[in-house]
């Protein structure tokens, strides 16, 4: 249980005078909590005619486990289940597939691992069923569901969304509102994809028309959740606080066992991996929900696993912008349920207002083309033979290179696994004898890359010995997608709704945003506490003493969430872990901005005592435009764990 108390605290006199300090502190944190709450109460009247519904998320990304259908399917006594398949990184994957084979395009896995062998229990129980599987060939997944509905002698009605894709319209884009900057820029010439975020809209009238499989394009994430919820409950568009609190129900279960323990901070303390939990939230049509997963099964609910999640790939949490509404989930809070096999939180305080009227659109253009090989080295001084290992690969291409009348590399990134290279001036390992050699390049002709993969087997018999070989055998050349991130106007984009293979209902999205409505883009001065006086000390904790940590990606840019393990740490965290702090420790992976801009920003969450960095351009190009090992951030939380605070009281008497 996540609790806020200050009792039992040591009853020295040193120990009493932090005491009366922290509970004046936490007497001003604790006015937030309460705002948060009276202001989340208004809605919880909008209905109670309506029983709960149970939503079951199968699938976090392209490749998750088959094991979690079954499981929800007979143990999570659920309504309906969804699934999200799709990333930056998954569009360019699939946008490939479909040019290779035009009725492809979609994650099969869908079909043949998830639908396939479970149809009939899916029917039998009345569970319907949610999905993005369709990529960038929706039409052509919802045919393969409909091959496996007909064999399995089911009669099932499956819908279609279309209208993503925006690649019809190209010849009539010329400069386009970036998504992240105020300024236009031209359209790639290279172009190879282009698909808007749809929201949640069309998959509730896919519902309103009795689908009971529905296959979409691309959309965000949360909406394969907020589309059943807005169909279950009749929930208006303009019912903004409903719209953020499905949204949230959607965004805390669209990555699957990431909400459920999966990479959680303590995962020492998450049992059974093998039979990981997956995810179910079960929501009330006043918007408030509880979070848990299926009995006997492994993982853990917790405040912590779910807190995480919250700030996982999110920038300003005052400013989640999604398609069908403007979220503020600063004050939203988590409550363990105490007695749930598994765990279980009830989540509510998430606040709504009028979406953009444009929807974000991910193009892709072709970048030139990139190849990886990474070879294991072992033996005394591995770290040193696998960097000259690689630096005498690069220089004897770059002769190749000079002698066919190629152009230089446009990139290269030369790793030594094992050796800290991502922690830059935080490594803190040497004399390995064991290290695995990453180099990855970049150059804009493929014919150049062919060079260097039949390059990298010679360092076997020609160079450092203790080359064990090459994962995966010779590198493979292949192209670059870089993602290009601009806006739409809902007002121009068609969406068309199938059922059953027919065209069955078009409509465009009216202009829901109201240009008097101003959402702030930090918290009320006074709602925010602000640390002045905090007592000091002679003690050093390291973050993970006192905080939870979780990172992802948007684009080029990385997020690390930080979440206090009590309340009452959640002073120290705002008073020295800064945004200049963070800036200054990633500096090595940081590319500064040219107009001086910070490279770091800092948002606060005091719902959950957290704290939310937005590193900007640190991924190197981000997705698969990056050549480093870690592209899209992942390992960021963890190798932030180790930031030592100082001059810091004795916390641990703060806490029973």
């Amino acid at each position: 249980m996540y609790l806020c108390s200050v009792n039992n605290l040591t009853r020295s006199a040193k120990a009493c005078a932090l005491q009366r300090w922290t509970k004046r502190a936490y007497s001003n944190i604790r006015l937030v909590y309460k705002h948060s709450f009276s202001r989340s109460v208004k809605f919880r009247l909008y209905s109670t005619h309506h029983k709960p519904v149970r939503i079951g998320c199968a699938s976090g990304f392209w490749g998750d486990t088959a094991t979690a259908v079954p499981q929800l399917i007979h143990g999570g006594k659920l309504d309906f289940l969804v699934f999200d398949y799709l990333s930056e990184i998954t569009m360019s994957l699939l946008t490939a597939a479909k040019t290779k084979m035009p009725n492809m395009g979609y994650a099969p896995d869908f079909v043949l691992a998830a639908i396939s062998p479970f149809i009939k229990h899916i029917s039998q129980k009345g569970i319907r069923v949610v999905s993005n599987a369709g990529g960038m060939n929706p039409l052509a997944c919802a045919s393969a569901i409909q091959e496996v509905v007909q064999k399995a002698g089911l009669d099932l009605k499956v819908a279609v969304v279309t209208g993503d894709d925006l690649m019809p319209q190209k010849d009539s884009l010329s400069l386009l509102r970036m998504a992240d900057v105020e300024e236009k820029k031209p359209l790639p010439k290279t172009v190879h994809s282009m698909n808007a975020y749809l929201g949640a809209v069309p998959i509730k009238r896919c519902l309103d028309l009795g689908a009971d499989i529905v296959v979409t394009g691309r959309c965000v994430d949360s909406a394969v959740v907020l589309g059943p919820l807005m169909h279950s409950f009749g929930w208006e568009q303009s019912d903004f606080d409903l719209l953020a609190a499905g949204s949230l129900a959607g965004h805390l279960i669209e990555c699957g066992a990431q909400v459920t323990g999966g990479i959680f901070t303590d995962w020492h303390k998450v049992p059974d991996w093998d039979n990981m939990g997956f995810p179910v939230v079960e929501c009330l049509a006043d918007g408030s929900f509880t979070l848990s997963k299926p009995p006997k099964t492994g993982g853990l609910v917790s405040f912590g696993t779910v807190a995480e999640q919250l700030v996982y790939e999110i920038a300003d949490p005052q400013r989640y912008l999604l398609p069908d509404v403007s979220c503020d989930f600063s004050q939203v809070t988590i409550t363990e349920i105490p007695g749930v096999d598994g765990g279980a939180v009830r989540v509510g305080g998430a606040k709504g207002s009028p979406p953009s009227c444009d929807y974000k659109v991910c193009a892709t253009y072709m970048d030139g083309f990139r190849a990886t090989a990474v070879c294991p080295v072992g033996g005394p001084r591995a770290a040193e033979k696998a960097r000259r290992t690689a630096e005498s690969i690069i220089k004897r291409t770059r002769r190749i290179f000079r002698q066919m009348g190629l152009d230089d590399y446009s990139g290269v990134n030369i790793q030594v696994l094992g050796a800290e290279d991502t922690y830059g001036p935080h490594a803190s390992n040497s004399g390995l004898r064991e290290a695995v050699l990453w180099m990855a390049v970049h150059h804009k002709q493929k014919k150049a890359l062919e060079f260097f993969s039949r390059e990298v087997a010679p360092a076997g018999t020609g160079m450092a010995p203790g080359l064990t070989g090459i994962v995966g055998g010779r590198p493979r050349v292949s192209p670059v997608l870089k993602p290009f991130f601009f806006l739409y106007p809902k007002t121009e984009l068609k969406v068309n709704i199938y059922l059953n293979g027919e065209l069955v209902e078009t409509f465009r999205e009216a202009d829901s945003s109201l240009s008097e409505w101003r959402v702030p883009s930090h918290l009320p001065e006074e709602n925010v506490y602000k640390p002045t006086d905090l007592p000091t000390g002679p003690h050093s904790y390291r973050l993970e003493d006192l905080a939870y940590t979780r990172s992802g990606d948007k684009g080029d840019s990385a997020n690390i969430g930080v979440i206090a393990r009590h309340p009452l740490y959640f002073p120290y965290l705002k008073k020295f872990l800064t945004a200049d702090v963070v800036e200054k420790y990633f500096q090595h992976l940081v590319k500064k901005d040219e107009m001086g801009f910070p490279s770091v920003t800092r948002y606060e969450l005091p719902g959950i005592c957290g704290l939310n960095f937005v590193l900007h351009n640190s991924l190197g190009g981000g997705g698969v435009a990056s050549l480093r090992s870690d592209p899209q951030g992942k390992a960021y939380g963890q190798m932030l764990l180790d930031y030592s605070l100082t001059g810091l009281p004795d916390l641990t008497s703060l806490v029973d």
